[in-house]
């Protein structure tokens, strides 16, 4: 193993035993470098790798603190990795957020809140027959997000969240191209929402996988067209 990531995995060994909490100043570079038996350049580099990744906050003239490790910033490096890709990855964070996203849903099936239904069920009635490309693929961020939300496991939602915002621009495309595509979108929305409600977490399952599957294919056959 690297110096360097002799260093990393130690400081990340004081965080997950509790040693280093969310929001703690890390001792100074000198004494932690001495008490883990590591050169302070080691030390140096395993920080700036820490802080990279949005474990630590280097603050200049105050110290470096243990972020808060939420979900949205440590999965902000996945997000950084999906925003590099090219038309030909779009189908690789399509098929990833296909499969997390349909577990979330049956998720959400079993575990959402009945205030939490009625808010997706409101979020359905919002929309009216004059939707433009623009709302609906805003209430399709909408929808996804609720669902995902209620499945309640945060780091699933940040991920699922760093996935979708890729693939924005095919939903519009798809919007704008495919004739029926709004009125496609919203009916499968509404049976999604319907097995939800229904408490049927295979059903919701199923219909979202086939949902994404749909935008899967098409922007396959759009790409070799």
């Amino acid at each position: 193993m690297a110096v360097t990531d002799e260093a990393i995995e130690k400081i990340k060994a004081m965080i997950v035993s509790g040693e280093l909490s969310p929001g703690d100043r890390l001792p100074p570079e000198k004494e932690l470098s001495e008490r883990l038996g590591l050169s302070r350049n080691s030390m140096r580099e395993a920080v700036k790798a820490l802080e990279v990744i949005r474990v630590l906050d280097v603050r200049r003239g105050d110290g470096t603190y243990v972020t808060s490790l939420e979900p949205h910033l440590l999965l902000e490096a996945v997000s950084f990795v999906a925003d590099m890709h090219d038309d030909d990855s779009l189908l690789e964070i399509f098929a990833v957020r296909r499969m997390l996203e349909s577990q979330a849903t049956g998720l959400a099936a079993t575990l959402g809140t009945d205030e939490a239904v009625a808010a997706l069920e409101t979020e359905l009635a919002s929309l009216d027959a004059d939707v433009t490309i623009d709302d609906l693929v805003d209430h399709d961020i909408r929808f996804h997000r609720e669902i995902v939300q209620m499945a309640g496991n945060t780091y699933l939602a940040s991920l699922i969240e760093s996935l979708s915002g890729q693939t924005v621009r095919a939903r519009v495309w798809r919007g704008l191209t495919e004739q029926g595509a709004v009125e496609r979108t919203l009916s499968e929305h509404r049976a999604i929402a319907d097995a939800i409600a229904q408490r049927d977490p295979n059903l919701a399952t199923s219909l979202a996988t086939a949902h994404i599957a749909g935008v899967e294919r098409w922007l396959r056959q759009a790409a070799t067209a």
